[in-house]
C-alpha cells in the first residue's frame, strides 16, 4: 500500500514497509496497484513511488510496478517510465469503466507489450473493472506477446483457473488476486498470490504458499484457516481502507487516505481490531 502523511507520500513509512516484506521472505512487491491507491496519485507521484520502491528494495525483491490504465497511451507511458526507473516487471490491470470488448483488450495489452521490454502480468478483476480478460484472450496474448508472462486472477472462481491452466503453457504463471482464494487456486494450477494480507503478515503468507508448493497441503491449510478471518476482514470495506487501518493499528503508518476513500466505520473498525487480536497479530 502507499502510505501518506499530511497529503504527501510518506517515504520513510514506505521504506519500512518494503523492509518488512523483504524480512518476511516475499519474492516481490507491487507498488501502485489497487492496494497502492493508484487512482488517487498523479503521474509524477506514480513514477516516484515506483522509483523509490526500486531503491528501497535494493535488489532483495522483484518490483512489479502497477502501470495499467483505461487509456492505452497512459498505460504505455507509465510502463515505459517504470522500465526507466528500474522495475523488474509490470502489472497491467484490465481497462476499467470504458468496458472494451475482448478484441479491444487484446489490442490494448498487445500495444503495451510492444512498447516495453519488461515482463508483463495481466490483471483480471471484473469486480472493479466491469470486464473479465477472457480465457481465449489470455491465451492469444500469451502466444503472440512473449513478454506477457503471467496473470493475476481476481475473479474468485477456481474453475476459471482450471480453464486457463488447460490452455496456457506451464511457464505462464497464474497468481491469485485474493488471499482467501490462494490455496483453492493453487490446487488447480496457480503458482501463488499477489497478496493484500502480506502487507500485514508477510512471513505467514510466504509460509502458506511455500508449504503448498512444497507438497505440504496440511501445513498450508493450517495457516490458511488461522488467518482466513483476516483475509476476509481486509475486504470488510473497500481495499485498501482496511489494510491501512490495520497497519495504523500496528503503529506502522499514519492512517491517511485520499478522497474519495474515507476511514472505516466504527463498527467495522472494531471487527477488524478484534480479528487482528484473535489472530495474534495485535497484542
Amino acid at each position: 500500500m502507499t502510505p501518506f502523511k499530511d497529503g504527501a507520500l510518506d517515504e520513510a513509512a514506505l521504506e519500512r514497509l518494503i523492509n518488512a516484506q523483504a524480512d518476511g521472505g516475499v519474492d516481490g512487491v507491487v507498488p501502485v496497484g489497487t492496494t497502492g491507491e493508484s487512482p488517487t496519485v498523479d503521474y509524477e507521484e506514480h513514477i516516484r513511488i515506483i522509483a523509490l520502491t526500486v531503491k528501497f528494495a535494493a535488489g532483495r525483491l522483484k518490483v512489479i510496478a502497477g502501470t495499467g490504465g483505461n487509456s492505452t497511451k497512459e498505460a504505455v507511458y507509465l510502463t515505459q517510465e517504470a522500465e526507466k526507473a528500474g522495475a523488474d516487471g509490470s502489472l497491467q490491470v484490465a481497462p476499467y469503466y470504458n468496458k472494451p470488448p475482448q478484441e479491444g483488450l487484446f489490442q490494448h495489452f498487445r500495444e503495451v507489450a510492444a512498447h516495453t521490454r519488461l515482463p508483463l502480468v495481466l490483471y483480471s478483476i471484473p469486480g472493479r473493472c466491469g470486464i473479465e480478460i477472457g480465457v481465449e484472450t489470455v491465451k492469444r496474448l500469451a502466444r503472440e506477446c512473449k513478454n506477457i508472462v503471467g496473470l493475476k486472477e481476481a475473479g474468485g472462481n477456481p474453475d476459471r483457473v482450471s480453464q486457463l491452466r488447460a490452455v496456457l503453457e506451464p511457464g505462464f504463471d497464474i497468481l491469485s488476486g485474493d488471499d482467501a482464494m490462494t490455496l483453492p487456486f493453487m490446487a488447480v494450477g496457480a503458482q501463488g498470490v499477489i497478496s493484500v494480507a502480506s502487507n500485514v503478515i508477510p512471513r505467514q503468507v510466504v509460509q502458506m504458499v511455500g508449504a503448498f508448493a512444497a507438497g505440504q497441503p496440511k501445513a498450508a491449510l493450517e495457516i490458511h484457516l488461522k488467518y482466513y478471518p483476516l483475509f476476509k476482514d481486509l475486504f470488510i470495506e473497500t481495499n485498501p481502507v482496511p489494510v491501512k487501518a490495520a497497519l495504523a493499528m500496528l503503529g506502522q503508518i499514519q492512517e491517511e487516505y485520499r478522497l474519495p476513500l474515507v476511514p472505516m466505520s466504527p463498527r467495522n473498525r472494531q471487527t477488524l481490531e478484534a480479528t487482528l487480536t484473535a489472530c495474534g497479530i495485535l497484542k
